[in-house]
């Protein structure tokens, strides 16, 4: 279950007392910290993302991702989705996944939690059906996959808005896919 906002910023608030280096304000010493570090993902995702090849305007479009989580680590703070193509009717959008799936609209995207830890070699598939508007022309282009976050122990259950704001290491892998629209 994820944390409510006021749980999640008292997170936020302890997580950055915590990463404060305590130097006095005289000293000359180079502290180096792990924001200015190159940053390596805990895991890694190697996914497969199919679509539709036609639509007719006003037409469905399924989109099918699976990924495999190649590690390092597992993964603990992850997303499923992606950016839709814009002749795609967000409010439409049907998905189907595990128990407990929790989505939200962020724009143009679309995006899942599942909540689940993706051992090392383990893989987890997701299906979505976008309906496209009755203008939709032309190629629809969507980029789908996995969004993962480096999140420090304790910090898992935070949602997508708080470990954006907190700055937390994020890693796409996505594939493009298109589908053209047809009359």
């Amino acid at each position: 279950m994820r944390n409510s906002l006021l749980k999640g910023a008292a997170l936020a608030i302890a997580a950055g007392a915590l990463l404060l280096p305590a130097v006095p304000a005289a000293a000359t010493t180079t502290v180096t910290t792990a924001a200015t570090a190159a940053v390596e993902p805990f895991s890694t995702f190697d996914v497969k993302v199919k679509a539709s090849k036609t639509v007719k305007a006003g037409g469905k479009i399924t989109y099918t991702i699976h990924a495999v989580n190649k590690g390092p680590h597992y993964a603990d703070s992850w997303f499923v989705g992606g950016e839709f193509p814009k002749g795609v009717d967000l409010r439409r959008i049907e998905y189907w996944a595990e128990k407990g799936t929790e989505c939200f609209l962020d724009g143009r995207a679309f995006y899942c939690f599942i909540p689940r830890v993706v051992e090392k070699d383990e893989a987890v598939s997701m299906r979505f059906v976008a309906k496209t508007t009755k203008k939709a022309k032309g190629t629809q282009t969507a980029t789908l996959g996995v969004v993962t976050y480096n999140v420090d122990q304790g910090m898992e259950n935070m949602s997508k808005e708080e470990l954006d704001r907190l700055g937390v290491p994020e890693f796409a892998f996505a594939k493009t896919v298109k589908t053209k629209v047809v009359r």
